[in-house]
């Protein structure tokens, strides 16, 4: 595909799996081996779209009202690149944690390869920690000045 249909694929994910919360997207534009890879905190890859709907299901059932806006798209080849922002609101325990009401704010960036019209391969780096601390799931240790030794 020319890049600027692999770029618009990715700007109708956005739109249509997270904004949108449309899971048969995923089947449609996920390859059926594709391989997505910085999205758990785990750290552990997402095989397949059967895996990334669970992923998908999660994130929306801990944040209502996902707007994901494409700050940046471009891609060479059968690559694209995206940076995106989101704003939404935890709303609900798919993060295994009661709702805070906590609007999020935050940012990322994936990268991903396609191959015949198909996510194949993907990249997310995303502020995991950043979200964590505004719904007040992570807080900051203090710091503690270091000791000068004798």
């Amino acid at each position: 595909m020319p890049v600027e249909e692999n770029i618009q694929l990715m700007r109708r994910w956005f739109r249509e799996v997270w904004n949108e919360g449309k899971t048969e997207t995923v089947h449609e534009l996920m390859s059926p081996n594709g391989v997505a890879r910085g999205n758990s905190t785990s750290g552990a890859d997402i095989h397949g779209p059967d895996e990334f709907v669970r992923f998908v299901e999660n994130i929306r059932a801990a944040f209502s009202n996902i707007d994901i806006k494409v700050e940046d798209a471009f891609g060479t080849a059968d690559k694209v690149v995206v940076r995106w922002s989101a704003n939404m609101t935890h709303s609900g325990h798919g993060l295994g944690m009661p709702a805070t009401g906590k609007p999020v704010l935050l940012s990322g960036i994936s990268i991903v390869r396609i191959n015949n019209g198909k996510i194949v391969e993907g990249w997310d780096k995303w502020d995991q920690l950043g979200m964590l601390a505004q719904i007040g799931a992570y807080t900051r240790p203090e710091s503690v000045p270091l000791q000068k030794s004798a």
